[in-house]
């Protein structure tokens, strides 16, 4: 493949041999620091496929015991790059053992450019190869969205969303009630996207206090304030390279949301007590249950952040918008947990599927999930009852149903019925088609309309 930048990071704190490094290797863009805290500051906001390092760093330059540990910090951040260790003759057992570390190679000074130079272009062509295999381990192996389980239009039209914007880097929010499943499309973005490799790094940002929210997200240095005896790294940029998912944006504090904006316009973060500014590459996902108009209308929500999170906007809607994915979901965390708890329930009987489909279900999916849970550890019969799942076949007005076309309603009459013989029958076409009267290839067309697979 051809890539047009080859990243190159030279640690090393002898200026004569950063001048001659970084002028030695014209086909590569070469990035020197003198430093493991300045080494593990880079790698975290860019990737480098190969990196030189030299043992003996500051403040122990005439050991190793700094070189080692910024091998290990580092393949620990990124175990796929290629870390050369550069060592003096009389030091060859440190470089050995660098290499039993997880280095890809070692060069012993007094340094030959040509030598070097083949080392490095190896490495290079090595990381690339891998990195090929692995793209090409994906590709065969497609990435779905399985775990979405839904049959309804309006969720066909989330997934349909998420594979068109997953690929680019494009700032997300997500909107949705509490309990719909805002961080499960999170991680769905996250495993179709290319930053796959990296981490989806997630904060909830109304479970953690306004006055310690501000350090999680940004980190700190030593000093800052009382209590900190060391620098620490915020979750921004841990989630270099991957996905930063801010879950509730809705209630990040005021006096927070002028510095997130700087953060997501520049992609730089300032360490609480620090001066320097870190270049950090990432994906940013939002998500709330709040309508961040008002809050806006309020005067407590910024306009201009609400512009920059909401680039693309996805809303996931509530179970009860979902026609005909209450019971798919309930046939999914059934086998999920008759497996888990080793239960000899054998299925959802059909007063608990008339339950399942008549109940409003304010908590959404979380609570479709608590019900099936808790009836599977608690029931004693063959099939799960409605009172099993705490609900009652109740009967339902029709008042807060949207009003429909005849054409809308049969087809909506015939989809749900489909569905519920499906479940009944646990996906058996031969035996559905046969209670519905049907032949199967117009079962297998039903279906195919419907989006049911």
């Amino acid at each position: 493949m051809v890539r047009s930048v080859r990243n190159l990071l030279v640690v090393e704190d002898d200026q004569g041999l950063q001048r001659q490094l970084k002028w030695s290797f014209e086909d590569y863009k070469v990035t020197v620091v003198e430093n493991r805290e300045q080494a593990l500051e880079h790698i975290r906001s860019r990737r480098f496929p190969v990196v030189t390092l030299d043992l003996g760093l500051p403040p122990d330059i005439d050991g190793a015991t700094e070189g080692l540990r910024a091998l290990e910090e580092m393949l620990a951040i990124v175990p796929e790059t290629k870390i050369i260790v550069v060592s003096g003759n009389d030091d060859r057992a440190n470089a050995i053992q660098a290499v039993a570390s997880g280095a890809y190679d070692f060069y012993c000074k007094p340094i030959e450019i040509e030598t070097l130079q083949l080392i490095i272009d190896r490495a290079w062509h090595l990381y690339n190869l891998e990195a090929d295999y692995r793209k090409a381990m994906k590709s065969s192996t497609t990435v779905s969205l399985d775990e979405i389980v839904a049959a309804s239009p309006v969720m066909n039209t989330v997934a349909r969303t998420i594979e068109k914007v997953a690929p680019s880097d494009v700032t997300i929010l997500i909107k949705g009630e509490s309990g719909t499943g805002k961080e499960l499309i999170a991680k769905a973005i996250h495993r179709l996207s290319p930053r796959v490799d990296g981490e989806l790094v997630a904060i909830n940002c109304a479970a953690i206090p306004d006055t310690l929210l501000e350090s999680e997200l940004f980190g700190y240095e030593k000093g800052a304030f009382t209590g900190a005896t060391k620098r620490k790294i915020g979750r921004i940029e841990y989630a270099a390279g991957g996905t930063l998912f801010l879950d509730e944006i809705g209630d990040i504090p005021q006096l927070l949301q002028a510095k997130l904006l700087r953060f997501l316009q520049e992609r730089v973060v300032q360490r609480l007590g620090g001066h320097e500014e870190v270049p950090v590459d990432v994906r940013v996902v939002c998500a709330t249950h709040q309508n961040l108009q008002e809050k806006i209308a309020e005067g407590t929500f910024r306009e201009d952040l609400f512009y920059r999170i909401g680039e693309i906007a996805i809303d996931l809607p509530a179970l009860r918008e979902r026609a005909g994915d209450e019971l798919l979901l309930a046939k999914f965390f059934f086998e999920r947990y008759r497996e888990q708890y080793k239960s000899k329930c054998r299925g959802l009987s059909p007063e608990a599927m008339q339950a399942i489909e008549r109940h409003r279900w304010p908590g959404n999916v979380r609570e479709l999930e608590s019900a099936v849970k808790r009836a599977v550890i608690m029931s004693e019969g063959r099939y799960v009852s409605a009172d099993d799942l705490g609900l009652q076949a109740d009967h339902d007005d029709g008042q807060n149903e949207p009003l429909l076309s005849l054409r809308e309603a049969r087809e909506m009459a015939e989809k749900s019925t489909i569905v519920r013989v499906l479940t009944v029958l646990n996906d058996n076409v031969s035996r559905a088609s046969e209670v519905l009267g049907v032949s199967r290839p117009t079962l297998y067309g039903l279906m195919e309309k419907y989006g049911l697979k």
